[in-house]
């Protein structure tokens, strides 16, 4: 697509109405806002301590909640046939970023992972968020050329598994085990719904976990984390893997019905590691309470059951690519959430994966940005033509 042809897009999405789900695009600038509210409170002492300013990794959010609403702008006006065309291209850069970052020299190590990208000096790219966009969108378009194949034969199912299974090798070799359960999830959901055979599912299902209990006897540190969560209070674990969440048990038990307050958290303050990334629910927990925890979770729920109602109706209107990559991204954002959630409180053994749009992770809060604005313009698109088909229908009565 040239400039030109964008141009040519942006205007003819102009000259017509443009429909937004305006209860989606609330639910997500609320949580965005919130995002950053609870942020400045739980990263003030850490980012005292490294930079003399509390507001450090405020600012560098807000930098990328900025870049994110500009590229989300930019591809809300690209045409998702845009998108589907792109696929195979979109596939090789997925793969080829997730190969990039295993490069001596170019990969960036953190805390013995092995994840990101440094681009231009200035921000650390997290490969496995552009990645998982990039192959969602690739088997959505799959599944829309080859559904014949994938419902009735085993040739079907494996080509998507096998790209599945070299996505999956390489975040293992980052030793990201969180983004890989939530990217294999993802993309099994997409072919379950898809019409995919449950033989076809539960033969991969016991190879994949075969194939995972086996690995994780080569990683010790991932299987000290694995089982830490079950007994976090027992002696040998209580200041080694099982730190974190004692420390997050505690924050969210202070918090009790209604919370200490907005910036009074007490295990914000270098008790509690990571309580600006992967456990920052745990601060808002303990700054809000069970009521303000109850009312974010409902927001996340509001969010996720919109995205799914509009993957129906996106297959209502015969716009299967737009539906299957619905499916995709709600999924993706469920188990997020639920995994962010259920290790805060002790319930799934550590991930180190983000709560989407509040916790600190700009290559995270971009793509996220990014992938909602595409929903938005399935939206747009599937709400124009279903409107037409109703005008249609009324015409012919």
């Amino acid at each position: 697509m040239t400039v030109g042809d964008y141009i040519n897009n942006v205007r003819q999405t102009l000259r017509n109405p443009i429909s937004i789900d305006l209860m989606f695009l609330f639910i997500v600038m609320f949580l965005i806002m919130l995002g950053l509210i609870i942020l400045s409170s739980a990263s003030s002492s850490i980012s005292e301590n490294i930079s003399g300013s509390p507001f450090y990794y405020l600012n560098r959010q807000i930098v990328a909640v900025i870049i994110g609403l500009i590229s989300g702008l930019f591809c809300f006006f690209l045409p998702m046939h845009f998108w589907k065309q792109l696929g195979p291209f979109l596939l090789i850069v997925g793969i080829t970023l997730l190969i990039l970052v295993l490069v001596p020299g170019i990969g960036s190590e953190v805390n013995g992972s092995t994840r990101w990208i440094r681009v231009a000096g200035i921000i650390n790219v997290q490969v496995s968020d552009p990645a998982r966009l990039c192959i969602m969108i690739y088997v959505a378009g799959y599944l829309v050329r080859r559904n014949k194949q994938l419902r009735e034969g085993f040739v079907g199912f494996l080509r998507p598994m096998i790209v599945l299974g070299i996505a999956s090798l390489l975040l293992l070799m980052e030793t990201d085990f969180g983004a890989t359960a939530v990217l294999l999830a993802t993309v099994l959901s997409m072919l379950l719904v898809a019409g995919a055979r449950i033989r076809d599912f539960v033969l991969f299902l016991i190879a994949t976990s075969s194939a995972l209990a086996i690995l994780l006897q080569f990683f010790p540190y991932a299987m000290r984390r694995f089982t830490g969560f079950l007994n976090p209070w027992d002696k040998d674990v209580v200041f080694d893997s099982g730190y974190q969440l004692t420390q997050s048990l505690i924050a969210i038990g202070r918090g009790e019905w209604v919370g200490v307050g907005l910036g009074n958290s007490v295990q914000k303050l270098f008790y509690l590691p990571e309580a600006h990334t992967d456990f920052i629910f745990a601060v808002f927990s303990e700054e809000f309470g069970l009521l303000g925890s109850i009312a974010l979770i409902v927001l996340f729920f509001l969010l996720i059951w919109r995205i799914f109602r509009l993957a129906i109706r996106s297959a209502k209107a015969d716009r299967f690519f737009e539906a299957y990559l619905c499916i995709g991204a709600g999924t993706w954002i469920a188990l997020q959430v639920l995994i962010n959630l259920g290790v805060s409180m002790g319930a799934l053994p550590t991930k180190g994966l983000t709560l989407p749009l509040i916790s600190y992770g700009r290559s995270s809060i971009i793509m996220t940005i990014v992938t909602l604005s595409i929903l938005l313009r399935i939206y747009h698109e599937v709400n124009s033509n279903y409107n037409y088909k109703i005008n249609r229908k009324t015409q012919k009565r």
